[in-house]
């Protein structure tokens, strides 16, 4: 690893460690990809890394290629002490709003984390159900905290990927070039073709 990179690294950990010099063990970075699509779902990701963890190349998800988030999560999920990920679809988004479904993303996280946590950071979410487990939000967390940085890779790699199969139904929409955000490209679309049934519709009212 050249030098640059893991003085990079180090810096993206300095607030774990801080915090395992107050005593947490096991630190879960939550985050989530999907918030501002007019189409998809909203998925949520949870991740412990081993304390010495410094997989070359974690970042926040928006500034790390497609190409490269893939190579990343098979090494996270590889390394990861445990991780979670939750899948909040398009009628729950429209049904609670979507800060409510990634929310209930958040919960659902947390439940399915084998091992638990005895800290939760997550990028600026406030006011959630973490079980009890107590948490820490911080403003642009992903681009801060390593784990939060892994977990936005997990998130953004496994909603990636479901909107690239949507595509294959849904062909005329485009959503494996745009992922369902609102291109105008998959404005003009959705006004040709109308809406089908992953996008949500209170984002998409005011297109059709």
């Amino acid at each position: 690893m050249k030098e640059k990179e893991q003085e990079r690294l180090i810096k993206l950990k300095e607030i774990e460690k801080d915090l395992y010099v107050k005593g947490f063990k096991n630190i879960c970075g939550i985050d989530e990809a999907g918030r501002g699509p007019l189409a998809g779902p909203v998925v949520v990701a949870g991740v412990i890394m081993p304390q010495d963890s410094m997989i070359e190349g974690i970042n926040d998800s928006k500034k790390v290629s497609e190409k490269k988030r893939e190579k990343l999560y098979d090494l996270i999920i590889k390394e990861a002490i445990s991780y979670s990920v939750a899948i909040i679809g398009q009628d729950v988004i429209d049904d609670i709003n979507i800060l409510n479904a990634t929310k209930k993303g958040v919960t659902q996280v947390v439940d399915g984390l084998e091992i638990k946590p005895d800290l939760i950071i997550i990028d600026a979410l406030n006011h959630i159900n973490t079980r009890g487990i107590p948490y820490e939000p911080i403003i642009k967390g992903d681009a801060k905290c390593y784990n939060i940085a892994a977990a936005s890779i997990l998130a953004k790699v496994t909603r990636d990927r479901i909107m690239r199969q949507w595509d294959e139904v849904y062909s005329q929409y485009g959503f494996s070039a745009h992922k369902g955000y609102g291109t105008a490209k998959h404005i003009a679309a959705i006004k040709e073709y109308g809406l089908c049934p992953i996008h949500r519709k209170t984002f998409t009212k005011n297109f059709i």
